[in-house]
């Protein structure tokens, strides 16, 4: 799991540099980059497919100036990553697992300062079930010692995270998730003839979760989000 963690910033500066222009990326792309992570998508996969396409566009561009589109988002690239991600796990089969590199930047004492930020966050909330994460996460705190496994704590905060998304949801105005589903679906408008049905649907998903949150000043409890600055 711990390899994961820089899976946003990795995927972003990639795109960046092969489009060859700043492009600061919406909120459809971040929530297509979510549905990757939470798929079990490698980051390698991610940047090969990235590669891949951009090496087939540049290619398209050489032979045809000016006539060729500029890429404006990261969904451009989805086919290219499902076929790195099927060609990684072909090359896989048969091979020994790799040894496992641990990065830095998750001690006790920050992960622990990390949940405890997040409930000092949720405690501000009047929504009583959002105050019961906050006490758990409390608890998670002062329960994490340096020989607490990761990766089971991460898995609780994806349950709590998914607790509490379901009760803002609950509470949200309908023509407010109406406007959401329609604003996430103009943005994929573009890209759905790149996507699959499936991928469409959880990037449609994540869209939503991501703004309901924002709109609440709700936090992402997931390790994946903790800063490492």
């Amino acid at each position: 799991m711990l390899n994961y963690f820089n899976y946003f910033t990795e995927i972003e500066e990639r795109f960046q540099q092969r489009r060859g222009s700043l492009l600061m990326l919406s909120p459809v792309d971040w929530a297509l980059i979510e549905s990757w992570r939470e798929a079990g998508v490698p980051l390698e996969a991610v940047l090969r497919g990235i590669d891949n396409a951009f090496d087939k566009h540049d290619a398209k561009a050489a032979r045809a100036p000016g006539k060729t589109r500029k890429v404006n988002g990261l969904a451009w690239v989805s086919q290219a990553v499902v076929e790195a991600t099927e060609q990684a796990s072909e090359a896989a089969i048969g091979m020994a697992p790799a040894n496992v590199q641990h990065e830095s930047g998750f001690e006790t004492e920050r992960v622990a300062a990390y949940l405890r930020t997040n409930a000092n966050v949720l405690e501000k909330t009047n929504d009583e079930s959002v105050a019961a994460t906050a006490l758990r996460l409390r608890e998670l705190a002062d329960a994490l010692t340096p020989a607490s496994p990761l990766e089971e704590l991460d898995r609780t905060l994806t349950v709590l995270e998914e607790k509490m998304v379901a009760a803002v949801l609950a509470s949200t105005p309908e023509d407010t998730l109406v406007a959401l589903r329609e604003q996430a679906a103009r943005e994929l408008a573009p890209y759905r003839g790149k996507m699959q049905a499936v991928q469409i649907k959880q990037v449609q998903q994540q869209f939503l979760q991501k703004r309901l949150l924002e709109a609440r000043g709700l936090p992402r409890l997931s390790l994946f989000y903790m800063s490492h600055e």
